[in-house]
């Protein structure tokens, strides 16, 4: 029989807030007007009001007792707290000590997945005859981080992904959580709806009207109601409250490079169509980089971050590996129908992988009626105009008087290649 998987999900405790606190106290000469630890206070890291990045990205626990939120704009925590210290972001700093993280995790397992830059899944099957058991190992990880870094991390553990994600999210800071299948009744079917995966203020208000408010009463649900009221989110969220989850941690391999791009919105997106508008700009960009390094992609992701900095993605497989703009864009449309639950969008990311730089052609199929050959062309010769004479010299008819939209490609914020 082969072994029970054992994956631990590790997240960084108000990780922009804990590293600024760390960096401030190794150099204090450098911060004399804060002299105390910024996490005995109530403190946050906020934005640049002049960019609209003034909200709140991490909050003291201090801060947390005058309800501070995460997400919320920068005026309205000050109206909680008004003796609120606030300290600016300085993200080359934390990308540093995101990678320190990454470094003692590696000591320990070669199978790890970064899903963002302070928490990651660490497949730790087969580990115990090195570090003991999994809670034990844990610890010992958890303790590790903060003796030699300085800021705590929480711990989950369990058979899949979901399962251990969803544990490390329980009782924080600085603490390790299990949830087996077997503990799935007892920690998890009693939490609200809302603490489930994917399961937003949007969703939870359908759910509520479906008179569903604990985890256990949507496991006990019928699946083709929930596929009614949610379409096909509804079924993935049941399974979700089932336990079911996807178990394989995925590192990026080293010579399997992703091609990405992501944008902050000057507005919050409310609508299917606008969100449309951003897609496409992000897809030319995508794969234009693709084009440029004679690369196409088989899988296609969209990212998603609301107003309240939630954030989620969906991904598909395509049938054919593409660096054509069109079918990018056409696939990230899906998956963002598939998975926006209607809340208000600030973020908007399309991401590719498993990219393929040899090409052994399409198999074309007789219901198949695009014009692929066409449309490298079309691709090509953007690309080439661009190239000569500049981002905007060319611009798709869509884009006209979007003047809150920045069609450019390479305008947004990159990520991958």
């Amino acid at each position: 029989m082969p072994e029970e998987r054992v994956i631990f999900h590790i997240d960084v405790n108000s990780a922009f807030l804990s590293w600024e606190a760390v960096e401030r106290l190794k150099h204090p000469e450098e911060f004399p007007e804060i002299t105390v630890d910024l996490r005995t206070i109530p403190s946050a890291v906020g934005g640049d009001r002049s960019k609209r990045h003034g909200i709140i990205l991490a909050k003291s626990i201090p801060a947390k007792k005058y309800k501070v939120r995460t997400g919320e704009p920068i005026t309205d925590a000050l109206k909680k707290c008004p003796n609120l210290v606030l300290v600016p972001a300085r993200h080359a700093v934390y990308t540093q000590y995101s990678k320190a993280f990454i470094a003692i995790l590696e000591r320990y397992s070669d199978t790890i997945e970064q899903c963002s830059i302070d928490e990651c899944f660490i497949d730790m099957t087969g580990t115990q005859k090195l570090f003991g058991p999994p809670v034990e190992a844990a610890e010992r990880i958890k303790d590790e981080i903060y003796r030699e870094l300085g800021f705590t991390v929480n711990v989950g553990i369990s058979t899949n992904k979901l399962l251990a994600k969803m544990a490390s999210d329980f009782k924080k800071p600085n603490l390790v959580h299990t949830l087996f299948p077997n503990e799935i009744p007892d920690k998890m079917w009693k939490l609200p709806v809302g603490d489930l995966f994917l399961v937003g203020k949007s969703t939870q208000n359908t759910l509520h009207t479906l008179g569903i408010r604990t985890i256990g009463e949507l496991a006990k649900s019928d699946p083709q109601i929930l596929r009614g009221a949610l379409k096909k989110q509804g079924e993935v969220i049941w399974k979700f409250a089932n336990g079911e989850g996807v178990s394989v941690v995925e590192p990026e391999p080293a010579d399997n490079k992703s091609y990405g791009n992501a944008t902050t919105i000057a507005f919050d997106v409310t609508d299917e169509s606008t969100a449309n508008m951003v897609l496409m700009s992000l897809a030319e960009t995508v794969g234009r980089r693709l084009r440029r390094d004679e690369a196409k992609a088989e899988v296609v992701a969209v990212n998603i971050r609301y107003s309240d900095l939630s954030r989620t993605s969906h991904q598909c497989e395509l049938p054919h590996a593409t660096n054509i703009t069109n079918e990018i864009y056409e696939t990230a449309c899906r998956l963002f129908e598939e998975l926006w639950d209607g809340r208000s969008v600030r973020l908007l990311g399309i991401q590719t992988s498993h990219i393929r730089r040899s090409d052994d052609g399409r198999q074309m199929s007789l219901f198949d009626n695009g014009n692929y050959e066409k449309l490298e062309k079309l691709d090509k010769a953007m690309d080439s105009i661009r190239e000569k004479y500049g981002s905007n010299a060319v611009q798709r008819a869509s884009f006209l008087n979007q003047n809150q939209i920045d069609s450019s490609p390479g305008k947004a914020k990159h990520f991958g290649k």
